[in-house]
């Protein structure tokens, strides 16, 4: 069984057991009563490469990332040090991640936080109006891990909670799918999801093919200057990096680094 589908197994079992304690009518009123998100397509449009910093404690990959993680004082950084945005990872099995964060963030960073993307297998509506009483402004949802419907229905509900989404491709097949059901911010992972092998070239693939009109962001594998530059002919909006930043031992020279 691939790293995604053991992840998205696991997350149905999870879904489960959250929709027994907290009911769709409590995390629907509590959707209601969050302030109106901020735009993230807004803050990532226009010239240069743009940067998606994230919250991420562990990985299936590497596992633990940080010995000392903390959330909120991540974020003060990031926000301190040019990130446009702040990617949020929220599963807890495989990352090692919390919904709580968005609200600790949030909260201690007030109006002067980035957006905030919630990053997690969502593929459930439960989820979406979740994210929304959260506190987060956009949410992750990821081509492969959803039907086509599924991805359409899921992107509606989205738009009708204020709430942009960044839909994950990483091949051909993906992006069509994407395009079809009407995203407007495409992320492009650089990581396989079955084999969590990372390839720069993915970007420089698939990017000609996206509508001139759609955000798009790379995804990992980003560790350095050089890979950045090896992407900036590519009129790419912005890159989300996560491993490289929380490992580094000075995070907001890492931040200056990757920064065009």
């Amino acid at each position: 069984m691939s790293v995604l589908l053991k992840i998205l197994e696991d997350k149905r079992v999870e879904l489960a057991g959250l929709k027994t304690g907290k009911k769709l009518k409590q995390i629907k009123e509590l959707a209601e009563n969050t302030r109106p998100p901020k735009s993230l397509s807004r803050i990532l449009a226009g010239n240069g490469i743009k940067l998606i910093a994230e919250i991420k404690k562990a990985s299936p990959s590497r596992g633990l990332l940080s010995t000392h993680f903390d959330a909120v004082a991540l974020a003060k950084i990031y926000a301190n040090n040019g990130a446009s945005a702040i990617s949020v990872i929220t599963e807890k099995n495989y990352f090692q991640g919390d919904i709580s964060y968005l609200k600790q963030i949030k909260t201690a960073l007030g109006d002067g936080c980035p957006p905030l993307l919630r990053k997690d297998f969502i593929i459930d509506p439960y989820q979406v109006y979740e994210t929304r009483a959260a506190g987060a402004d956009c949410l992750l949802l990821i081509a492969a891990a959803l039907t086509k419907d599924e991805l359409t229905s899921l992107l509606e509900l989205s738009n009708r909670l204020g709430l942009e989404c960044l839909v994950e491709i990483h091949n051909f097949k993906e992006l069509h799918t994407a395009i079809d059901c009407g995203a407007s911010i495409i992320g492009i992972n650089n990581r396989n999801l079955d084999t969590f092998e990372v390839d720069l070239g993915t970007t420089r693939r698939l990017r000609p093919l996206i509508p001139d009109n759609c955000i798009v962001v790379s995804e990992s594998g980003f560790n350095n200057r050089q890979d950045v530059l090896g992407i900036k002919d590519l009129d790419i909006n912005a890159i989300l990096v996560g491993s490289a930043l929380v490992t580094s031992t000075d995070i907001a020279l890492k931040m200056r680094e990757l920064l065009l």
